[in-house]
């Protein structure tokens, strides 16, 4: 049994354990410096504090989170989620995906956006059975484009990388769409 809640002061520590554990599963995707980054306690307590950093508890233990940056208006960009392994594939990540997407739509926000890996089963294809679709080059913004362009500079490859977005209007009309069928 799991929960997903917000983050408090508790949980806070086993933050880093987490982001470590998850990012082993990147190991062919990712340059060995991207995979021993984690988030400084500095900035997992402010996005505590904004309300920001979810957590999914096995019990009362940290096994995985989201994190949220209000980065442009109107959209709120899915920093980080991660899992520990041993808690995978049990929807523990579609949760943590969901509580970040029901609070954003719920706090007005038209989208909620995220970069992520392309071909990685647990990247793209999961985000876009959520609801999560690419953005066109066009439709991208200065902010998105800042976020990829540090990645690779950060030694990721920007041709296996993807910005994308959940956009609630859209959500709406296509439920709208199947119910009057």
């Amino acid at each position: 049994m799991y929960t997903i809640c917000p983050a408090r002061p508790q949980h806070l520590f086993a933050l880093p354990t987490i982001e470590l554990a998850a990012a082993r599963l990147l190991v062919e995707h990712a340059p060995e410096s991207v995979l021993t980054e984690t988030t400084t306690a500095a900035e997992f307590e402010l996005a505590m504090v904004e309300g920001h950093l979810w957590v999914a508890l096995a019990g009362d233990v940290p096994v995985g989170f989201a994190h949220i940056e209000l980065l442009e208006a109107g959209r709120a960009h899915l920093r980080e989620i991660d899992v520990l392994p041993e808690h995978g594939r049990r929807g523990i990540g579609a949760r943590l995906v969901e509580a970040v997407c029901d609070w954003a739509q719920d706090a007005g926000f038209e989208a909620v956006t995220l970069t992520t890996f392309r071909e990685v089963p647990f990247n793209m294809p999961f985000y876009a059975k959520m609801g999560f679709a690419e953005i066109a080059e066009e439709e991208s913004s200065d902010t998105l484009r800042a976020i990829l362009a540090d990645e690779a500079e950060r030694g990721l490859d920007p041709t296996k990388r993807v910005a994308m977005w959940r956009r609630f209007a859209v959500i709406r009309k296509e439920i709208l769409r199947h119910q009057g069928s």
